[in-house]
């Protein structure tokens, strides 16, 4: 079978496979494992050929600011597996969502976001796109009447996070979606926690799918990079078109990271999954501990809902202890095996007071809206042995 037959029929095979091998195109020298192109530039036949190159009218390499053979290969992957027209990929994350924002919206727009969502998500909206006379207004996740009437004349894009960070709520992305279309507006769906292999929110009406990278998609926590998809007109174009100029790119290498990260995906994901529910079942039952957050637990409010959208319940667990900031500082501490460390989707599992990392930057009254107590400590469970895991935890429970 040539890379062909998959690249023409991506339709006809399942998203492991796509996972390793779709956007493989193969160089004269026959090589098994796809290459990686770190050159700034590229060399043109003529100078016809190059402002044919230029112009558009002739499809090619131009610059490796906004073209590149190692990118477009992780790009057009991700893009089969999300069932995306389009995919851009850029510097990070954070990068991925202000290309979005600044590629589609322009001054006097608005955006409605869930208040469920990274922090730094929040202070761009708040305090960078608002610099530019984006506006923005925060709702409830999961109150779809309060999503309904933020939206005005100027809203142009509704934002959101499913399941949400750190607290894993879980939102209706079809309802959403629904009520983003009958006011003419685009919904961002960030698929970050799931990836394609648990949810593919464009196949429930979403419009954008946005990932931070970094995550589980390298899943080995070795390269930060972002992704925005959807389809050519709105991503293929505004959003492109922004990154062409703007260059939030993303390096030949950290996409031959992550194309060599999609092709564990699938399994990646399935053992993260057997962990964590075993791992939050176990702190449920725990003394000292207010509430679990995790979609998989029959307590979870979402539970429901979470098995109608997702097929897994994914790798992240949060939960509250009484005690508050001092109680999940004590835990935190006597950890010996779980890295202490805000980023999650790693092979190894993290820890983190997101009161005091991931939304530090918030407000009291912030935090309080979108639930973030001090007793809150978040976990991004790994691939170890989960007898292990449970261990190091039960040091300071």
């Amino acid at each position: 079978m040539s890379t062909d037959d998959i690249n023409n029929n991506p339709d006809q095979f399942g998203l492991e496979t796509l996972s390793i091998r779709y956007g493989q195109v193969r160089t004269a020298e026959g090589e098994h494992s796809e290459p990686i192109f770190p050159t700034s530039s590229y060399v043109f036949a003529s100078a016809a050929d190059a402002a044919a190159r230029f112009s558009g009218e002739s499809p090619g390499n131009i610059y490796s600011r906004f073209t590149n053979p190692t990118v477009r290969t992780f790009e057009q992957r991700l893009a089969a597996l999300e069932g995306a027209e389009c995919c851009v990929a850029t510097a990070s994350g954070m990068s991925a969502i202000l290309s979005t924002c600044l590629g589609l919206l322009k001054q006097g727009d608005h955006i409605v976001s869930s208040a469920s969502i990274f922090g730094s998500t929040v202070v761009l909206f708040e305090k960078i796109l608002s610099k530019f006379g984006i506006s923005t207004t925060f709702v409830q996740q999961g109150d779809y009447a309060a999503w309904q009437s933020a939206i005005k004349g100027s809203t142009k894009l509704l934002f959101l996070e499913t399941p949400s960070n750190p607290l894993t709520e879980i939102a209706d992305i079809q309802k959403i979606a629904d009520i983003a279309h009958a006011k003419d507006c685009l919904l961002a769906v960030d698929n970050c926690f799931c990836t394609p292999i648990l949810q593919r929110p464009l196949d429930l009406g979403a419009d954008i799918v946005i990932h931070s990278a970094t995550k589980y998609l390298d899943g080995q926590g070795r390269c930060v990079g972002g992704a925005v998809l959807g389809k050519n007109d709105v991503v293929g174009e505004g959003v492109y078109g922004f990154l062409r100029t703007a260059g939030p790119t993303l390096s030949a290498f950290n996409a031959w990271i992550f194309i060599k990260g999609l092709e564990t995906l699938s399994i990646r994901i399935k053992a993260h999954c057997e962990n964590a529910i075993i791992l939050a079942r176990f702190i449920e039952k725990q003394a000292g501990i207010e509430r679990v957050y995790y979609p998989g637990l029959e307590s979870h409010p979402q539970h429901e809902l979470a098995k109608r959208q997702m097929k897994d319940f994914g790798a992240i667990v949060a939960f509250e202890l009484e005690g508050g900031k001092e109680a999940a500082w004590k835990l935190i501490d006597s950890t010996r095996l779980i890295s202490i460390t805000a980023n999650l989707g790693d092979t190894k599992s993290t820890i983190t007071h997101p009161a005091t990392t991931t939304h530090g930057r918030l407000s009291d009254e912030e935090r309080n809206f979108a639930g973030i107590d001090d007793g809150l400590v978040r976990i991004s469970v790994g691939l170890e042995s989960i007898d292990d895991l449970i261990s190091d935890l039960k040091r300071g429970l």
